[in-house]
């Protein structure tokens, strides 16, 4: 299958953000399909090209990545939250299948809680936790520092070890670091064929809220819990929809603990299936078994 189904289109947001969008034809069946960080719906592809007709999707571009716009700065997931939820309301779409991926699961989780009724089912693959993903300071060699937490907004833009780099490879177009990051943490089993590679670790650099998306995450705490920085909301609870938890057991980026505390904080409603031989990226590791699994869960 081709992209030819797919449609580029944008919408304006009541907070004058723009939010750009693919838009696959398909069924009656809507999903929403939400990237994670340094990626986009460009990320999407393969989904977009391969999941069942029966299936309308949605892929977004989030605030400050891909096309969409980047007028106010991100400070929390809730802001994205809303933005998704002004996005769904601009463009009609109602009773929605969710897929987040990492940063995404995140967005999908608060959005879930926030908006009861809007969002039928949730899938999360590699997701954030409820409880956030924490930051930490690193050492001379680039070592993470586990009993240093960062807690600040500036002390996350200000880090040596991570955002610095990472920033300075997106502004100067870096595409060997970035590639080599991305083969490190994410592709470690298969790769992207060159030519879809090329445009992902390009795509990659598209983003203009790094450390801001660092600090909402670090912050993010849905949970009972306290995790270590920030007290939880206890929202978790009050997703009383059917949630799948998926990690790929290679997973390098999102810890088996992580997808614990997720079902552990959702409770009963949510279902973990483990991907076998799959990394932060199952798109690529194994795209027929994500797809199987997704449409099952979904139907």
């Amino acid at each position: 299958m081709t992209l030819s189904n797919v449609h580029y289109k944008s919408v304006e947001l009541s907070n004058g953000e723009t939010i750009a969008y693919q838009e696959r034809e398909g069924g009656k069946k809507k999903v929403l399909l939400i990237h994670g960080n340094l990626t986009s719906s460009k990320h999407w592809d393969l989904i977009l090209e391969n999941m069942d007709q029966d299936y309308k999707l949605y892929a977004i571009d989030l605030r400050g990545f891909g096309r969409s716009s980047y007028r106010q700065e991100i400070r929390s997931i809730e802001d994205f939250s809303e933005d998704v939820k002004d996005f769904v309301d601009g463009i009609g779409l109602d009773e929605l299948f969710i897929v987040g991926w990492s940063l995404g699961g995140a967005v999908g989780m608060q959005f879930a809680a926030d908006y009861p009724g809007r969002c039928t089912k949730l899938v999360l693959m590699g997701s954030a936790s409820t409880r956030g993903y924490p930051f930490y300071g690193t050492g001379w060699f680039g070592q993470l520092i586990f009993d240093h937490r960062l807690r600040t907004y500036h002390e996350i833009k200000m880090d040596l070890g991570k955002t610095i780099p990472i920033q300075f490879a997106i502004d100067t177009k870096c595409l060997p670091f970035l590639k080599t990051m991305w083969s490190t943490l994410v592709y470690t089993k298969n790769q992207p064929n060159k030519k879809r590679y090329h445009e992902y670790i390009d795509d990659t650099c598209t983003q203009r809220n790094l450390a801001a998306v660092y600090h909402a995450l670090n912050i993010f705490n849905i949970s009972d819990k306290y995790n270590g920085l920030v007290k939880g909301s206890s929202l978790a609870k009050d997703i009383n929809i059917p949630v799948l938890v998926l990690r790929g057991d290679r997973d390098y980026i999102m810890s088996e603990q992580m997808a614990e505390e997720i079902v552990t904080d959702i409770g009963s409603n949510a279902k973990f299936i483990e991907l076998k031989d799959c990394g932060h990226s199952p798109l690529i590791d194994d795209l027929d078994r994500l797809l199987q699994v997704i449409t099952a869960f979904l139907r």
